[in-house]
């Protein structure tokens, strides 16, 4: 979970954003519809009204919705934007909960907000909604409307809404997934539905797969001039073209430039070919979100402690580290097998006209 302050995780030992951590404590879970209701197990912990869903730029998978059309339905809204690797893996839960409770009353609505002006690309919303197999409906909330009506600070966010339009919970961040599908059902036994108690079970891969979270020790970490742990003698040169070089060794989560490089607000962008970036990272996986700046598609290859990853290969590159970008998003370069050590990870351009964003791990 990233905050709009863009904060580091708890899971990493510092407090606040992309944590773990439950929001909500857990219940016994009651042996029939009838005692869940007369245990009111589900407090209004916000008690607030659904804010507007007013001022999307447009929507996608539906026509748009308004809170006085969905009264009467269980609503969850999930905030997200798709270069996230947090928002990802809740992303099958989403999908699952979706499919087992529409017709027993549920609205899954995916609210789009971006984090990088890539994600402001009605087109690249559009695609990533097909790729990332999205049929509920999504509010493309580029201004920022929903997100600041709902007075939102983080990328995933869920809220519960009852039938009766009053916001009863909410989530920030992965995990307590059980919890929150028992919201779910106790939310529509309050609206008169009758549901199956169970729980969904998912097999989720590649980037939506859980994260290893006993063997991560690495943050998201941004490439642009605000990026922290940066290495390259000299520093960062902002807004500027400059040729960077590496320093004798890295220390971990520190990161270099080499080549000719202009660093800008979000992004490092590489001015001619062979550019490379290094990280000392330790994690199970490595992704980085980048995309072409001024070329159809840049050719990538990655080294994992100076040889080609072989079957530590993310699902974006083959045994060799060979890859392609073709288009602005989260590419999955490393997910390797235990044991989970230190490691020194390389990325050479083979192009110019790459911008890169951001690492995160899992």
């Amino acid at each position: 979970m990233r905050s709009i302050q863009f904060l580091l995780g708890a899971a990493l030992g510092t407090a606040v954003a992309c944590t773990r951590s439950d929001t909500f404590e857990t219940r016994p879970r009651a042996s029939s519809q009838d005692e869940i209701m007369a245990e009111k197990k589900i407090p209004p912990i916000l008690a607030s009204t659904f804010p507007p869903l007013a001022g999307a730029t447009q929507w996608l998978n539906s026509p748009p919705l308004t809170v006085e059309a969905l009264r009467g339905k269980v609503v969850v809204v999930d905030f997200w934007t798709y270069s996230c690797i947090n928002w990802r893996r809740t992303l099958p839960y989403l999908r699952a909960w979706s499919e087992k409770y529409q017709g027993r009353g549920l609205v899954v609505i995916g609210v789009h907000t971006p984090e990088f002006e890539f994600e402001k690309n009605i087109d690249n919303v559009r695609k990533a909604v097909l790729d990332m197999r999205i049929d509920y409906p999504v509010a493309v909330d580029s201004d920022y409307s929903i997100w600041n009506a709902f007075e939102n600070q983080y990328w995933p966010a869920l809220y519960f809404v009852d039938a009766r339009g009053q916001v009863r919970h909410h989530h920030f961040g992965e995990g307590s997934y059980d919890l929150s599908e028992r919201v779910i059902q106790d939310l529509l036994i309050e609206a008169g539905q009758g549901v199956a108690l169970d729980e969904v079970s998912l097999d989720a891969r590649g980037p939506e797969a859980g994260a290893d979270w006993a063997n991560l020790a690495s943050p998201e970490t941004y490439l642009g001039a605000r990026g922290e742990h940066f290495a390259s003698p000299g520093g960062v040169v902002p807004d500027r073209r400059q040729v960077y070089t590496a320093p004798a060794g890295l220390r971990l989560n520190h990161w270099a430039l080499v080549g000719d490089w202009t660093v800008v607000r979000e992004a490092a962008v590489l001015n001619a070919p062979n550019g490379r970036i290094v990280y000392r990272f330790h994690a199970r996986d490595l992704h980085l979100v980048m995309g072409p700046a001024r070329a159809s598609s840049v050719r990538f290859r990655v080294h994992i402690d100076g040889k080609s990853p072989g079957a530590a290969h993310g699902v974006d590159v083959d045994d060799r580290g060979n890859g392609t970008i073709a288009e602005p998003r989260m590419y999955q370069l490393i997910r390797q097998a235990t044991p989970i050590v230190d490691r020194v990870f390389e990325i050479e351009f083979l192009d110019p006209g790459v911008e890169v964003f951001s690492f995160t791990f899992g």
